[in-house]
């Protein structure tokens, strides 16, 4: 283990031989921290942390510290990063608020400057959150989404794979899959993220597949539930089909086009 002598790591800790630690970083107990990481200078990791193998901490980073609710009773709850996910410097990085309850990051995730992933949030693997983007609590995020500069989505929020978040925007309401919400504005859909969709792999014929469901559910003059009953009448499948389920699972309504 390479560890600065600066650095205070707690003798419960449990890290890799090969962990690097640099200067004045903090681990307290009950962390574990696997082979390939490198843990930067003045990082903070809280107890009941996991850093699966090869993830980078910068300077500044904050994991695992307690929730920000105000009902929390001290609980024992978990943060658990994913292999190869960056966290960049000031990240933070809150643990679950109920007994045994766990805040996710999945593999491969690129959190940047001052980011923020709240309570109990869920995020897939290769997800980008740019500079100040923020997660409240209990929010899910699909894999490869993308949120940009000070983004915002709120506590209990669902958003889709593959969606994107322009910078300065807002969802107070679940995000389908491969849709992208309009800079500097609140649910308000801007159309389809046909880029991200190609760099995934999904066909040209799936691809038209969920325009056809979007257009009808996001952007046509029927309601939600009209356009679903319309659509559940075609026999869809694939990654249309993915959209139409999320769109029929979402509580608190979905992110439309402006109309």
């Amino acid at each position: 283990m390479k560890q600065h002598p600066t650095a205070i790591i707690d003798s419960r800790a449990e890290l890799a031989p090969d962990v690097e630690v640099g200067p004045y970083a903090v681990i307290e107990q009950q962390v574990y921290i696997h082979s390939g990481c490198r843990i930067g200078p003045h990082a903070v990791i809280l107890p009941h942390t996991t850093l699966g193998p090869g993830c980078q901490v910068h300077p500044g980073a904050v994991i695992g510290d307690l929730p920000q609710e105000i009902g929390f009773k001290g609980y024992r709850s978990f943060v658990k990063i994913g292999a190869e996910t960056v966290i960049r410097e000031g990240v933070t990085i809150h643990r679950g608020t109920e007994e045994d309850t766990v805040t996710c990051v999945g593999e491969k995730c690129f959190l940047m400057v001052n980011s923020h992933v709240g309570h109990n949030a869920q995020v897939g693997d290769r997800v980008i959150m740019a500079n100040g983007a923020l997660l409240a609590g209990r929010v899910e995020v699909g894999d490869g989404v993308f949120i940009s500069g000070n983004a915002a989505v709120h506590q209990f929020v669902k958003v889709g794979r593959l969606a994107m978040l322009s910078g300065m925007s807002g969802v107070t309401k679940d995000l389908p899959p491969f849709c992208t919400v309009h800079g500097a504005s609140i649910n308000q859909l801007a159309g389809l993220n046909v880029v991200g969709m190609r760099r995934a792999g999904i066909s040209a014929p799936d691809r038209q597949a969920v325009k056809r469901v979007f257009s009808a559910v996001c952007a046509s003059d029927l309601n939600v539930s009209q356009a679903v009953a319309m659509i559940e009448e075609e026999d869809i499948d694939g990654p249309a089909l993915e959209f139409l389920e999320f769109v029929k699972a979402s509580k608190r309504g979905i992110c439309r086009m402006p109309g």
